[in-house]
């Protein structure tokens, strides 16, 4: 290759990369733009498919499909076997037992939604292998986070995508707290860890 050549395809390159950064720096400032919505008055819809972390809820001309943001609660079935064996080595439990928890986990969240609630959504969609879009929300009951609920009553573990609340909290120190709520669900033994094996101790 003459140096002519080189030249050329140096500059092909240093504009290819200053197209992808452009790129990112214009989907980074989209994403910062984009402002949390606050959905009053929402009610829980009862849904074949409702589990503890995703369910259909009701909020004034809108009816859609929710994720909570944060936590992962166990599944009810085998649907998606791979995931309900990976909660169960989690929390140290079988299947059996993971299943039975994830619908102690459905039953608790209708139980806590059967009042009108508040919920926070930036409209960003949950993957997920269902065919219906799913929507990650933040929600509260009487002032609290529904997943942090869940967490310390043992049926969430702190898993999967986080986001800067509302208040301004960084979601990493939103994780810590909700991982020593974790942890102190797992030493009280409640909800899903409450048939877990316990931990033998070192020497």
């Amino acid at each position: 290759m003459n140096f002519q050549a080189e030249k050329m395809q140096t500059r092909r390159s240093l504009h290819t990369i200053i197209i992808t950064l452009s790129l990112l720096v214009i989907g980074q400032t989209w994403a910062s733009e984009k402002k949390w919505v606050m959905l009053t008055d929402c009610q829980y819809v009862d849904y074949k498919d409702n589990d503890g972390d995703s369910f259909r809820v009701h909020c004034g001309d809108k009816e859609f499909r929710a994720r909570l943001y944060f936590v992962d609660a166990p599944e009810t079935n085998l649907v998606y076997a791979e995931r309900t064996r990976e909660q169960s080595l989690h929390f140290g439990i079988t299947l059996d037992e993971t299943m039975k928890a994830g619908v102690k986990a459905k039953d608790r969240v209708k139980e806590l939604l059967q009042k009108p609630f508040a919920l926070h959504t930036l409209w960003a969609t949950a993957a997920g292998r269902g065919r219906e879009t799913r929507y990650y929300v933040l929600i509260e009951v009487d002032g609290k986070s529904l997943a942090e609920i869940l967490v310390s009553e043992g049926l969430a573990r702190v898993k999967g995508v986080g986001h800067v609340l509302p208040s301004g909290e960084k979601s990493r120190s939103y994780v810590d707290r909700l991982t020593a709520l974790e942890e102190e669900a797992k030493q009280k033994r409640v909800g899903a860890w409450s048939t877990a094996a316990e931990e033998k101790k070192s020497n």
